[in-house]
């Protein structure tokens, strides 16, 4: 099975149960390039043992890029006295998830580069429809982020922009209209203005950031009852975490190997 970004999430559960029901499986991958020092014959020889070789060439390749990732199971059946095997081909690339997330940069190998050409390996795939993924550092930072975004706490209140918007944010009060869209701002101002209009107004106001076509942010500020406001921030929630989910993207495949 071919899997890209576009079908990645339907496949999840199919490669979910492979993987849970294999006996044992095979990985394999393609990359940018193999040794950015001396060339793999010069590196390694006969008498290394698995691990040394692997040192040995992870040393020198740690900057070039997964661009597909093989995975096969193997589940053996007892009636029919052979292996059932379950192939995917994952094409992954470590797109940015938002301006804050890590922007990787790698290189290429002439020669690897050229024999994925020579065997019609198609590079589009990899980065028009690539997967995203994240290591464990950068999962664990994305995570603090997005919880920290859900916490949050600043000070400095007073200041003519939170004044502004106070002003701004009695709007809805005072006219049918439902809803208020404040100028674009920073990541550190809108911070302050979520902390201002929830100690101003802790009823009656669902605040949410929002995003032109020209990438900027700005703040939506709707008049709401309770019962509206707390839908909306479970919205808000699960949309968050569909978010997170999609920027771990390949990794969560990588997470649920350890446990066959």
């Amino acid at each position: 099975m071919e899997v890209t970004r576009t079908n990645f999430k339907e496949s999840l559960s199919d490669v979910y149960s492979a993987i849970e029901e294999a006996d044992f499986l095979a990985i394999d991958g393609e990359f940018s390039g193999i040794s950015d020092g001396p060339s793999v014959s010069a590196l390694t020889n006969g008498l290394d043992t698995p691990e040394e070789r692997y040192v040995k060439l992870k040393k020198h390749s740690m900057d070039f890029l997964l661009f597909q990732f093989g995975l096969c199971t193997f589940k053996y059946d007892q009636e029919k006295s052979k292996y059932i095997t379950k192939p995917f081909n994952f094409y992954v690339f470590p797109k940015p998830f938002s301006r804050t997330s890590p922007d990787i940069k790698f290189i290429c190998q002439s020669s690897s580069i050229d024999f994925l050409a020579c065997q019609g390996f198609d590079f589009n795939k990899v980065f028009g429809h690539g997967i995203p993924y994240l290591n464990q550092e950068q999962e664990v930072q994305l995570r603090e982020q997005t919880e920290e975004r859900r916490n949050q706490h600043a000070n400095g209140l007073g200041t003519p922009l939170h004044q502004q918007s106070c002003r701004k944010g009695r709007k809805p009060f005072s006219s049918n209209k439902e809803t208020l869209d404040l100028e674009p701002c920073s990541g550190f101002q809108r911070k302050l203005i979520y902390q201002t209009l929830s100690w101003k107004f802790p009823k009656g106001l669902h605040v949410e950031t929002m995003e032109t076509e020209k990438k900027e942010r700005f703040i939506q500020v709707s008049k709401v009852d309770e019962e509206e406001r707390k839908r909306r921030e479970q919205q808000k929630l699960e949309r968050e975490q569909e978010e997170l989910n999609d920027a771990v993207g390949f990794s969560r495949v990588i997470h649920a190997i350890p446990n066959l």
